[in-house]
């Protein structure tokens, strides 16, 4: 009799090894046992056992065998996706969340990338070095306009070549790091230059620059081709060289005057953040700052705009823009602006053109978003979709959460995605914080609500900084008194808002909440405070009393 212990490909759950079991016991003198957990098959027979006719009987099953490493056939337990391949289109947060994820489990994975670097927009164009560009626009305007008295105050010019050499290799230093690192070090993760398209459901076809072609024909596919700046359609604009927040984050050059067009997160950071390193700054927005929040956060966050000599102009319908002896001309309205630079910011669309998505039967809105459901799978089986490709928030924490419950439900397993609860920051100066809803969203959804809200002057935190721009506001489900929303803008608001949201994601009370120990002299004691004020008068308690 020989006995042998194979891996089994393309298993996916306990009715899989059910169905490879019964097929493999019915040829004669097969003797098998599949273990789903360990992702092996154990089969005795005569001598000589055919593996080739093994694999034959299980193939049209969607099923295969390779041989196990020696630790394997001794007993040791195999992770479970073991065999599998999988694809990922994409090498940004949400690819490499699920790759690693993947990997872990036992599964070959290969990442597919068209540009020509890997990471994603988060660490190349995106979050790393917009934080490190305001950083360094909010200590340039500390400088010069910190509240201190007998601290000198100072606005020298910005040395942008130097401060760009200093972004620049942070970047590459971190992509490094981790990214490329993990592909060097996990035997597990390939990387495939190239474009992919799908040819069916089941196939791609990856286009290198050289016109090689590559078809794959994996057993899972993750979609994570993230999104890209929107443009609009304004007359006259495509034939300028406008910027997008890629060309505003790596100018070599400062220009005298920026006019920004859009009021979203990318162009409120980048207005503000010209502005503090010496640039005359313009925002056109098309209704009024921040229209899809409280309308208290834009309000607030204009009027320290132009506080800081920024001109906001709202409801300015961009009619046309022009380009001309090195200045931008944008006529709206009944007026124009005119600069040397022009910062086209109006939001992002995914990166599903050209995939082919309509071979392989994956379904999208109208934007392009593929459709997903909790489990990130889309319309396709065995394809699934995460990031900001996909219908999710386009933030990149929510899109590494979606990239590794991908790669779990991938490999087996049965992992869901809650966006009950999601926190999201501006990183303006003061910052703005929201989570959960806010009393417009709670109305429309029919809750009842009561909402309280705190000016900084009255957190002493911010008294002590010299710095009461904004306030905390909470909303509360009437009756219940739970929190259900939380919206801040303050210096660093978004090291506050975490509180916020745990509070909701647990089910808090706004009492329970203003109960709770903050330490004193920090900022999320304002939460607390806020929390204090649907039943107190909180300027006639003392500085920490509790």
């Amino acid at each position: 009799m020989t006995s042998l212990t194979l891996r089994v490909t393309g298993m996916t759950c306990e009715h899989c090894a059910r169905t490879i079991e019964k097929t493999l016991n019915s040829l004669p003198g097969v003797r098998a046992n599949v273990a789903y957990d360990r992702g092996t098959a154990q089969i005795a027979g005569a001598d000589g056992l055919d593996v080739a006719a093994l694999r034959a009987a299980l193939a049209p099953h969607g099923y295969g065998l390779e041989t196990v490493a020696d630790d394997a056939a001794r007993g040791t337990k195999v992770p479970r996706g073991s065999g599998l391949h999988i694809v990922i289109i994409g090498s940004g947060g949400a690819a490499f969340a699920a790759a690693i994820r993947a990997a872990e489990a036992g599964a070959r994975v290969t990442m597919i990338e068209r540009g020509e670097v890997i990471g994603g927009t988060c660490i190349n164009v995106g979050c790393v070095p917009s934080k490190i560009t305001l950083r360094a626009a909010e200590i340039r305007h500390a400088r010069g306009h910190h509240p201190f008295e007998g601290i000198a105050r100072s606005e020298e010019p910005v040395d942008r070549r130097v401060l760009l050499a200093q972004l620049r290799g942070r970047v590459e230093g971190l992509r490094s790091a981790k990214y490329q690192k993990i592909i060097d070090d996990n035997p597990r993760i390939a990387l495939l230059r190239g474009e992919a398209r799908f040819e069916d459901a089941r196939t791609l076809v990856i286009t290198d620059r050289t016109g090689k072609v590559t078809r794959l024909t994996p057993d899972r596919i993750l979609i994570a081709t993230g999104a890209a700046p929107m443009i609009p359609p304004v007359p006259g604009l495509a034939d300028t060289p406008y910027w997008t927040s890629t060309e505003a984050l790596f100018a070599e050059e400062l220009p005298a005057r920026l006019a920004v067009i859009g009021s979203s997160f990318v162009a409120l950071e980048l207005a503000q953040a010209y502005r503090r390193l010496g640039a005359e700054v313009t925002v056109l927005a098309r209704s009024t700052l921040l229209t899809r929040d409280d309308p208290e956060l834009g309000v607030g966050l204009q009027q320290v705009f132009e506080a800081e000599g920024i001109r906001v102009l709202n409801e300015a319908q961009v009619q046309r823009v022009t380009y001309e002896a090195g200045r931008f001309t944008v006529p709206f309205g009944t007026g124009r602006i005119e600069a040397e630079r022009l910062l086209v910011a109006t939001g992002r669309r995914p990166n599903t053109d050209g995939l082919g998505l309509e071979k392989a039967r994956v379904a999208t809105d109208r934007n392009g978003a593929i459709l997903v459901d909790d489990h990130l799978r889309t319309s396709a089986p065995n394809i699934y979709a995460a990031g900001d490709c996909s219908t999710m928030p386009q933030l990149v924490y929510v899109a590494a959460a979606a990239g590794t419950r991908a790669a779990i439900n991938m490999t087996g397993g049965d992992a869901s995605l809650d966006l009950s609860v999601v926190p999201a920051v501006i990183f303006t100066d003061p910052s703005v914080a929201t989570v959960g809803l806010d009393e417009g969203q709670a109305r429309t959804a029919g809750i009842e609500t009561i909402a309280r809200r705190l000016d900084l002057e009255n957190i002493p935190r911010a008294l002590a900084n010299f710095d009461t721009r904004g306030f905390v506001k909470l909303v509360s489900e009437a009756g219940t008194g739970r929190l259900i929303g939380a919206q801040i803008l303050a210096h660093n608001a978004g090291e506050m808002i975490q509180t916020a949201a745990l509070a909701i994601r647990h089910r808090m009370t706004v009492q329970e909440l203003g109960n709770t120990l903050f330490p004193y002299l920090v900022m999320s004691e304002g939460i607390k405070l806020a929390a204090q004020t649907f039943t107190k008068d909180v300027t006639q308690l003392s500085c920490c009393a509790g």
